[in-house]
């Protein structure tokens, strides 16, 4: 980490090896699966089933799907041991609770520790979805093969 906690930025906590650009889940559940099993295999979820249910609590409290094919899942853990984000992207259409109603491309699954009782993931969320803002930003995220280019797209670091 290059920062303090309440510095923390986007691109301090997204890594390479935690993005997938051609994710073949078909299903939500199928890419929170995929996504939580990078996350595990990495280290920074230490109990992948308990980490789920809790992607899955929080979805249950309202919809995470933002719209222009982006959702933004998140779990608040005792199973994470390092908040990090896993950023996936499939060609197939995932159905998703959705600001527009329309199909899922792109899910960018947060993983913050219970433990954790500043609030840096309303910032990193705040960060996420202020670089999704921007249309151009939202194309090439869907577009990109790079790895790079999704951390500086996601970190406002064009």
């Amino acid at each position: 980490m290059k920062t303090g906690v309440l510095d923390m930025d986007i691109g301090d906590i997204l890594e390479e090896d935690l993005i997938e650009l051609d994710m073949s889940a078909a299903t939500k559940d199928e890419a929170i699966k995929n996504l939580a099993a990078l996350l595990y295999q990495k280290g920074n979820v230490t109990d992948k089933e308990a980490f789920i249910q809790d992607v899955y609590l929080r979805e249950a409290e309202g919809q995470t799907g933002l719209g222009s094919g982006i959702a933004i899942p998140h779990g608040k853990s005792d199973a994470v041991s390092v908040t990090s984000i896993a950023v996936g992207r499939t060609k197939k259409d995932l159905a998703w609770e959705s600001l527009d109603d329309l199909p899922v491309h792109v899910v960018i699954l947060f993983a913050v520790r219970n433990v954790d009782k500043t609030t840096i993931h309303l910032k990193l969320l705040s960060q996420v979805a202020a670089a999704l803002a921007d249309d151009d930003v939202l194309e090439r995220l869907l577009h990109t093969d790079d790895k790079a280019e999704v951390i500086r797209l996601l970190s406002n670091k064009m």
